[in-house]
């Protein structure tokens, strides 16, 4: 399934920290729009190794992975928070389960009852894949924030600590733009801000709220620069199904086992994610109203 040490992976986060540097703080005739378009696939396919690297990759040793994938240059969300509920969202039975799942982006059906019309607005918006790319970033954001400050409040110091970590080394990354970077800033917020929103094309369509907890996570199965920045996680299902497996490793194993994988899950497939954008780019891939009873609710685990 792995090697000791995966020179593809490697080679690529080199390439990865090298074009960001230099995006960054070189090129200085570069105009910002185009660094900012630029910068926004770089800090996109960063966020796709750490999620490569918080699955046990290139290096069998942990830490020394999360050293190398961690420096804040997609400043929303602190890599060890993610690596945390991302590992817990693998626990496959409650894919998408409001409370159980730290990445759903459902509610609760009697929760949903109870929010106000105009957020109601904004998160209906949330599930349109324009919606997702746009106000997805702040969204999430906020949400994430409000969940780990209650967490924060309960006196879970761990998260704390990491919060306070990622906020410095933030800081710092801000301070070094501004004395030596070429671009502003500000400029460099907005570009990630759109690196998470271009990210969220994937998060996306990757699962559904169906009965059946295999059959919640999607296929997509056209090859392309999507699949490529995505580390080939649009083969969602195989994904959830091997964790461990490398990303340069996933299209020959589905390949290979492609009606196996149809089949466990149900057949929840797009042909390509331009297929995807022209069903939903304006149009709600599903209500935000978790369709599955019971949705368990854990004393305390709701903010």
């Amino acid at each position: 399934m792995r090697n000791d040490a995966e020179w593809r992976t490697l080679l690529l986060a080199g390439v990865c920290y090298a074009v960001w540097l230099l995006l960054a703080f070189g090129w200085t005739d570069l105009p910002d729009v185009f660094r900012v378009l630029l910068l926004i696939p770089t800090i996109t396919l960063h966020s796709s190794l750490q999620h490569e690297f918080l699955h046990g990759h290139p290096f069998r040793n942990q830490s020394f992975n999360d050293l190398l994938i961690s420096p804040p240059i997609g400043v929303l969300v602190p890599y060890l928070r993610f690596k945390s509920c991302h590992l817990t969202h693998h626990i496959n039975e409650n894919i998408t389960d409001p409370y159980d799942d730290p990445e759903s982006y459902y509610l609760d059906r009697n929760a949903w009852t109870t929010v106000p019309g105009w957020l109601k607005r904004l998160l209906v918006a949330n599930n349109t894949l324009i919606g997702r790319v746009t106000l997805g970033p702040a969204l999430a954001t906020i949400g994430f924030a409000r969940s780990e400050l209650g967490r924060i409040k309960s006196g879970d110091r761990a998260i704390l600590t990491t919060w306070l970590g990622h906020i410095l080394a933030t800081a710092v990354l801000f301070w070094l733009i501004a004395i030596l970077g070429s671009l502003s800033p500000a400029a460099y917020f907005i570009a990630a801000y759109f690196g998470m929103g271009l990210l969220m094309v994937r998060s996306f369509i990757e699962h559904q709220a169906v009965e059946k907890a295999n059959q919640r996570s999607v296929i997509i199965e056209t090859r392309g620069p999507l699949s490529l920045l995505f580390l080939n996680n649009n083969f969602h299902s195989v994904h959830h199904a091997y964790p461990s497996l490398a990303w340069y490793r996933i299209p020959a194993f589905f390949k290979e086992n492609r009606a196996r994988f149809l089949r466990m899950n149900g057949g929840y497939r797009y042909e390509s994610y331009w297929d995807v954008f022209r069903r939903f780019a304006f149009r709600p891939k599903e209500p935000v109203a978790w369709p599955i009873e019971p949705a368990r609710k854990r004393h305390g685990d709701h903010t």
